[in-house]
C-alpha cells in the first residue's frame, strides 16, 4: 500500500492490523474512500512516532483510528465531494427466500451494510462507542480515552446507542408489513391502478433512478404513480432484501442484471424508491445469482 514499507517492522506490524483499523473506520464513517484515508493518517501518525513508547499498538492504532474519524464525523466531511450524477449507494442484496432478514440484520451480526442507515441516525460519540464497543469488542475504558469521558459516561453513552440501534431494527413483522406495501405497489404499477398508486406513495415520496445517463429525481406521489405505470415491469422481478429493506431484483434472459430497486416504507406508505438501471453500475454492486 502507498505510503507504508513492508520492509520496514513497523510497517510490517501496521499492515497486520490495517484490515481490521479500515473495518473500523468504515463503519464509523460509512465510506470507503473516508475510511482509507483515515487509516492512510493513523499511518503517518505511527510513522513519527516514538513506537517504543506504543505497549500495544492495536490498542494504540484503534484509538488513533477513531478519534481521526471521530474529528470527520463532527467536522462533517465524511463522504465529500461525489458528484450526485455519479454517487451510488453500497448495497447488501439477498434473495427472500434466502437467510432471513433477521438474520442478516440482528444486533450480534451488525458489522455489514444493513446497519448502516440506523447508524446514520446516532450522534458522532454514539456511533462511535456503539461500533468500538458492540462491534469490535473494544472495552469501553479505551474508548473513553478517545471521547474523553469517563468509563461509567463511557457505558452510558453505549447503552443509550444500543438502544437506538435496537429500536430502529424492524421486527419480522414490520417488514412483512412492508413487504405488503410494496407488492400493492408493484401489483398496482404492474395493473395500471393509479389510484390504489398513489394510496400506498407517501404525498412527498421520492423516486431516485441510477441510468446510463445519470441519476434522476422524480418527487411527488402523483408523478412518481404516472412513472411507476409506464415502467411496472419490476413487478416481474424476485423480491429481494436490501440493506434490510424491502427490494425486487431483475435478471434480462441471460442472466445479467436488469435492475434492482429497493424501497423505503413508513407508516404503511412508500417514501422512497431507489431504482438501478445502469447496467455498470449493476455490475458493481454483489447481487445475488438468479433464480
Amino acid at each position: 500500500m502507498s505510503g507504508t514499507h513492508p520492509a520496514d517492522p513497523i510497517a510490517e506490524a501496521f499492515e497486520a492490523h490495517r484490515g481490521r483499523l479500515t473495518a473500523v473506520a468504515y463503519r464509523v464513517l460509512g465510506s470507503h474512500a473516508d475510511a482509507d484515508d483515515a487509516v492512510q493518517e493513523a499511518w503517518l501518525r505511527l510513522s513519527r512516532q516514538d513506537t517504543d513508547t506504543i505497549h500495544n499498538l492495536g490498542g494504540w492504532l484503534t484509538t488513533v483510528v477513531g478519534r481521526i474519524s471521530l474529528d470527520l464525523l463532527r467536522s462533517g466531511r465524511t463522504r465529500p465531494t461525489v458528484p450526485l450524477d455519479d454517487h451510488l449507494p453500497e448495497f447488501a442484496v439477498t434473495l427472500d427466500d434466502g437467510p432471513a432478514a433477521e438474520e442478516l440484520v440482528a444486533l450480534g451480526d451488525s458489522v455489514g451494510l444493513a446497519l448502516m442507515t440506523v447508524l446514520d441516525s446516532l450522534r458522532p460519540d454514539e456511533r462511535l462507542a456503539f461500533v468500538l464497543h458492540d462491534v469490535f469488542a473494544v472495552p469501553h475504558g479505551e474508548i473513553g480515552t478517545i471521547l474523553g469521558r469517563s468509563t461509567d459516561a463511557t457505558k452510558m453513552l453505549t447503552s443509550r446507542a444500543r438502544q437506538k440501534v435496537q429500536a430502529a431494527r424492524q421486527s419480522a413483522s414490520d417488514r412483512q408489513q412492508q413487504r405488503e406495501v410494496v407488492e400493492a405497489f408493484l401489483a398496482a404499477a404492474r395493473e395500471g391502478q393509479f389510484e390504489r398508486l398513489l394510496e400506498v406513495l407517501h404525498p412527498d415520496v421520492t423516486f431516485t433512478v441510477h441510468t446510463q445517463d445519470g441519476q434522476f429525481v422524480t418527487l411527488g406521489a402523483t408523478n412518481v404513480a404516472t412513472r411507476a405505470q409506464v415502467g411496472g415491469g419490476a413487478a416481474r422481478g424476485h423480491a429481494a432484501t436490501v440493506n434490510g429493506r424491502p427490494g425486487v431484483i431483475s435478471w434480462n434472459e441471460n442472466g445479467t442484471p436488469l435492475s434492482l430497486l429497493a424501497f423505503t416504507v413508513a407508516d404503511g406508505h412508500i417514501t422512497e424508491i431507489t431504482a438501478v438501471i445502469d447496467p455498470a453500475k449493476l455490475a458493481l454492486i454483489d447481487l445475488p445469482d438468479p433464480v
